[in-house]
């Protein structure tokens, strides 16, 4: 990554550039800043606010109307907070607004590495978007999925019924479960009840005391009443950085990256509740023998998934994937069963989320890398059926 900074304060960005490893190209005002530009490619800029000859936010006008320039995160930082030019710097477009006594360089260039990876993440989304428009599932995976599928849901049809009656006599509410799921594409993802109505209210509860994929100590939260250890020593009523309103609550913009950076590093990406108190009776039997999977047939039926695939994430958790490589297992096809799967039950259900990402990573390697097998898949679908039935409810 390639950082140009304009203005005063050169050598504490450089001093943290080099401690990153990030290329870094510094200018005192604006026309040297447009010589830096024209000889190296540059990721992101960060600016003061007040420049000689004019300001950051005067400069930032200029290349925002530079098709060349007007695509490059700009960061702009001022020495105190001023309520109207952060509105108005915001209103034309900038990237971030920082007050250099309240952040350190530290925390605007951490900040210029995010945009920098946000960028670079939505131009490999957009890549992928238009790879996905020439994405052809090879015939005999379709051809099998749609002749395995008919023929299992005709064979169960009668265990589906009387299963689906057992559901409904033990508690209210529909039989079956929709939620939105993200493979290739957002879809609703079918599912066989296993769960109390109004369970999906509980989850972020659950999520910090059961998730088996959670690091130790792992925060999951923000918490809006723990004082800014910045705005603490500040005089009343004045706050480090830009109040924002969250859910009726108030935090200053500072604190509440932090605790939100704090969090994406320790917090698991995935959620899979240990003995889930959730679940009814008839639940967790039909969660132990898989059947509550099998209307997810009926999503393959309709295209939305494979049989064999990578498994497809609630909206939650997909959100989180954006990082570097991590994205990749969306390329495949989402699946019932998949290479993941077959290795967690070959090993007693434990695996860890870093495990679980390098497999559904690999499968999408081995599926969009020309190496597609259909006896591979069947291998997997094989592997699958001695672990349909599970002794832990997860």
């Amino acid at each position: 990554m390639d950082i140009l900074y304009i203005g005063n304060s050169i050598s504490s960005y450089e001093q943290i550039a080099k401690e990153k490893n990030i290329a870094f190209w510094s200018a005192k005002n604006s026309l040297e800043a447009l010589q830096v530009l024209k000889n190296q490619n540059v990721d992101v800029i960060i600016a003061d606010f007040n420049l000689p000859g004019n300001s950051g936010l005067y400069f930032f006008e200029i290349l925002h109307k530079t098709p060349l320039y007007s695509e490059i995160p700009f960061i702009l930082v001022n020495e105190e907070y001023n309520k109207k030019l952060f509105k108005e710097a915001f209103s034309k477009g900038i990237s971030d607004f920082f007050v250099s006594t309240s952040s350190t360089a530290s925390h605007i260039v951490a900040r210029a590495e995010s945009l920098y990876k946000l960028k670079q993440f939505k131009t490999q989304q957009q890549n992928d978007l238009d790879a996905g428009k020439k994405f052809k599932m090879p015939r005999s995976k379709r051809i099998f999925d749609i002749v395995f599928a008919s023929s299992v849901l005709l064979v169960i049809a009668p265990i589906m019924l009387f299963i689906m009656l057992a559901i409904r006599l033990e508690s209210k509410g529909k039989v079956y479960y929709i939620s939105k799921r993200v493979g290739r594409k957002t879809f609703d993802f079918y599912k066989l009840r296993s769960m109390r109505s109004g369970s999906d209210e509980l989850i972020k509860k659950l999520a910090v005391e059961n998730n088996q994929y959670n690091k130790q100590n792992a925060v999951q939260t923000i918490d809006f009443n723990k004082p800014c250890v910045k705005c603490s020593t500040m005089p009343k009523d004045e706050s480090c950085s830009p109040i924002l309103h969250i859910d009726g609550n108030r935090i200053c913009d500072y604190w509440y990256n932090h605790q939100k950076n704090t969090i994406e590093k320790n917090n698991a990406t995935f959620i899979k509740i240990v003995n889930d108190p959730r679940i009814t009776k008839i639940g967790k039997f039909i969660r132990n023998t898989s059947i509550d999977e099998l209307p997810q047939l009926i999503n393959v039926l309709k295209g939305d998934m494979s049989i064999v695939g990578n498994r497809p994430l609630p909206v939650y958790e997909a959100e989180l994937l954006t990082k570097d490589a991590i994205s990749k297992r969306f390329l495949a096809p989402a699946g019932i069963t998949g290479l993941w799967q077959v290795e967690l039950r070959g090993r007693a259900g434990k695996m860890s989320e870093e495990e679980r990402i390098e497999l559904d990573n690999k499968y999408a390697d081995y599926f969009i890398g020309n190496n597609y097998s259909f006896w591979y898949d069947m291998k997997l679908i094989l592997r699958t059926f001695p672990g349909l039935i599970q002794k832990s409810t997860v």
